[in-house]
């Protein structure tokens, strides 16, 4: 495709070159059949194949273009037609006078965090729709980002990057495109799928506000691309308010990311000033090609079983049963009084739960960080049940001294005021203003869980850190607080997102209850 003028597939006039890269040659044509203005793509197959393999990548080519040609989406290109000219697939696609997200970032630097969640909440939305319709990107960065007037992003080449092998080792051995924005099970050889898309879209949106993705940029594509595998994500630094959805976007497991329909609601809560919530993708991802773990017994199946064990079957004078439809009434009755039993042994679990929601036997010492040999910093406390709600932040209770679950209850259900979210996000700021520096008023803010452990280990384990400070807003989610902390040692840090259990004095003080790694 060398010459303006041409006319491709016998209807497209080629009008400028507006474009072209390691994928192929862009340019703005006119369909002469509709009188339309539209984008035609030769795609560039890669160097070194045979005949059998050009053939093979050819026909990849165009059918992931008439897969592309399924999604319909205000924020994504649509493509209109999937042709050939001489002997090269070519895609017919809508025309947006536009410039891409890398071209805005060369002419402009970063942007700042809000304008680039803009950007994010339509391409998420975008993506989000393309996955409901079984389509994966596969190659998700800057390049691939349009923006066009009055704020509009689209996102284009859906799919066609693994089509025609690019971002892939071709046989030569030289890596054709760059891993920078790759997700790390794909630098590990992994088929990419939708999670790997919402990592892709983190690493886009990420290098969008600090000026570089996530693994940094480096001309030995291979050394980048271990980078990329190890999955070791540099905290962004001038974030602000997206710094938690970011982080959620990069989460090395892919099973741990939120869906892209949550990454979308994730970045419109940023746009929105809102609190960020912990996206949650349970039935979302599937771990590929591995076992689903037994689900532990619920406290009705717990029962039934008890139930079971208790009535077995019995025979009389060692007489044969009779047979299913004689059984039949005998049976229902049967029924009915298991059902009262499992109701009645139910109700009592649930009560004995909800009396000890608050207690926390296994969570960990509050601001226990990462180690990369997994050690502890600081063991858990004893594992023993306590009690919430009647706990002052002067009060040295300990479990054994604790009022009885009921006695607990009652008082929480009868004394206790509620803090608002506002004044359980003052206190959890407030507490790491405290620590590690000054750490009895820090102590008067934690819940007997965490005090469990005593005040020396506490001590112990601040000891160890030199600084520790929030990284975006704290997220309610009663009982719940979500927050991403950044601990420092020296010239290391490390970035954890933690889940504090909060409880409530009756003088309606929070405290900090339990503390685990999200």
């Amino acid at each position: 495709m060398s010459a303006e003028g041409r006319v491709i597939a016998g209807r497209y006039r080629l009008q400028q070159q507006i474009g072209s890269g390691a994928m192929g040659v862009v340019w703005r044509a006119v369909d002469e059949r509709l009188h339309r203005t539209v984008a035609v793509k030769q795609l560039l197959l890669q160097p070194g194949y045979t005949p059998e393999e050009t053939e093979e990548a050819r026909q990849r080519s165009m059918r992931e273009g008439r897969i592309a040609a399924r999604l319909q989406h205000q924020n994504a290109i649509v493509v209109f037609d999937v042709a050939e000219d001489e002997g090269q697939p070519v895609l017919v696609m809508e025309y947006l006078p536009s410039q891409s997200l890398a071209s805005v970032l060369a002419e402009q630097g970063v942007l700042p965090p809000l304008q680039v969640a803009q950007i994010g909440v339509q391409v998420a939305g975008a993506l989000a729709a393309a996955h409901m319709a079984g389509i994966v990107h596969r190659d998700l960065k800057p390049g691939n980002v349009l923006l066009g007037e009055n704020g509009m992003a689209k996102i284009t080449d859906f799919g066609i990057s693994r089509a025609i092998g690019d971002v892939a080792v071709t046989k030569s051995g030289i890596l054709a495109g760059t891993p920078a924005y790759l997700a790390p099970e794909v630098a590990l050889g992994r088929d990419p799928a939708p999670a790997s898309d919402v990592f892709s879209l983190g690493s886009t949106l990420y290098a969008a506000i600090e000026g570089e993705p996530p693994f940094g940029i480096d001309e030995n594509a291979i050394s980048l691309l271990h980078r990329v595998a190890r999955g070791q994500v540099e905290p962004p630094r001038q974030a602000g308010p997206m710094t938690p959805a970011l982080m959620q976007l990069l989460r090395p497991d892919p099973v741990e990311r939120p869906t892209m329909a949550q990454a979308r609601d994730l970045l419109q809560a940023v746009v929105d000033g809102r609190p960020i919530p912990n996206a949650n993708p349970v039935g979302g991802w599937q771990r590929p090609a591995a076992p689903a773990p037994a689900p532990a017994p619920t406290p009705a199946a717990q029962a039934t079983r008890v139930a079971a064990a208790a009535n077995p079957p019995t025979r009389v004078g060692g007489a044969t049963p009779a047979p299913a439809a004689q059984a039949a009434p005998s049976r229902g009755r049967s029924r009915q009084a298991l059902l009262w039993v499992v109701a009645i042994l139910v109700a009592v679990l649930v009560g004995v739960l909800a009396a000890n929601a608050f207690g926390s036997s296994g969570s960990r010492s509050q601001g226990e960080p990462r180690r990369p040999a997994a050690q502890p910093v600081a063991a858990p406390p004893p594992e023993q049940p306590t009690s919430a709600a009647v706990t002052t932040p002067e009060s040295e209770t300990t479990p054994a001294e604790a009022p009885s679950s009921e006695q607990t209850t009652t008082a929480a259900q009868t004394t206790a005021k509620q803090p608002s979210q506002q004044d359980i996000k003052k206190t959890v700021r407030k507490y790491f203003s405290l620590v590690p520096k000054h750490l009895d008023e820090s102590w008067k803010l934690l819940g007997p869980s965490l005090r469990a452990q005593g005040q020396q280990r506490y001590a112990e384990f601040w000891n160890s850190v030199d600084d520790v400070k929030v990284l975006g807003d704290p997220v309610v989610a009663e009982p719940n607080v979500i927050v991403i902390l950044q601990y420092r040692k020296g010239n290391n840090r490390i970035t954890e997102e933690h889940v504090l259990g909060m409880v409530t004095t009756p003088e309606g003080q929070p405290l900090i209850n339990t503390d685990r790694r999200a």
